[in-house]
């Protein structure tokens, strides 16, 4: 169980998180909202709705249990077009009210966080979730989508210590990962040795597991939220079923996304 500063750091990484992706489109010229972005047939207003629609999920999971057990039931019935279609709504909005709603979603979501009691598990598309994990994913969610909006900008965003979050999500789904893949996960433990935006050294497994990854944590996230093709990314995987895992690797929940296509990161 997370203490509560580790609460109150991951709620203060999120609301950063979410300040940076806002800047990318605060300025943006309405038009310039339905420019694409690398995912398939899904706009920069497409990739805001997305977390706006993700932001009010979670703040219901906290307040409404039950009307979210309601949108559970109707993701369950169409398991394949649910996300696609929350985003769809949002990204007809006009992009002036989009952005206001988006903001306002992620202020409620870090008070409602915040309030929550100590041990506290909220509801989700899965297993009930602690506020740290809930506030971790948001914050993965978040640095995702909005490198797809980077991308389709032609920014380039600077890696910051946040990315830890990312990247320890990404080495807890390695066995969700196999799963999804029809794949038994491998029993042992594997060593992830990744390289922080500040050269500091972040370490996930045991020093002596034979099946081991190492690179820079950039790499890393990029590649787990399939923000990158394997090719494209420096990673060194020892040990066939760790090489297995950079091909297969997902830090999302839901089913294996296509990914991006080899060339489409220029690094």
């Amino acid at each position: 169980m997370a203490n509560p500063r580790e609460v109150r750091e991951v709620l203060a990484d999120l609301r950063a998180e979410g300040e940076e992706v806002d800047g990318l489109v605060a300025g943006l010229p309405e038009a310039e909202w339905g420019r694409a972005t690398p995912a398939a047939g899904w706009s920069i207003a497409h990739q805001i709705a997305h977390l706006l629609w993700t932001d009010e999920r979670a703040v219901q999971s906290a307040v409404d249990p039950e009307g979210f057990g309601r949108e559970v039931a109707a993701a369950l019935a169409s398991p394949e077009t649910f996300v696609d279609e929350g985003a769809e709504r949002g990204a007809r909005l006009a992009p002036a009210e989009l952005l206001a709603r988006w903001r306002a979603s992620r202020a409620e979501l870090l008070e409602v966080l915040a309030a929550q009691p100590p041990g506290a598990k909220l509801p989700w598309y899965g297993p009930p979730m602690s506020v740290a994990s809930v506030a971790t994913g948001r914050l993965m969610e978040t640095w995702a989508h909005g490198q797809d909006v980077a991308d389709a900008l032609g920014v380039r965003r600077v890696p910051t210590a946040r990315l830890r979050h990312v990247a320890r999500i990404g080495v807890r789904a390695r066995d969700y990962a196999y799963t999804v893949h029809g794949l038994t996960p491998p029993a042992e433990e594997f060593r992830v040795e990744l390289v922080g935006p500040g050269g500091e050294e972040w370490v996930f497994g045991p020093a002596g597991a034979a099946q081991r990854v190492s690179g820079t944590a950039w790499d890393f996230c990029l590649l787990v939220t399939q923000r990158a093709h394997p090719d494209d990314v420096s990673l060194v995987a020892v040990g066939a079923d760790a090489e297995r895992w950079l091909g297969i690797a997902q830090s999302f929940a839901g089913p294996a996304g296509a990914g991006r296509a080899p060339g489409e990161v220029r690094r």
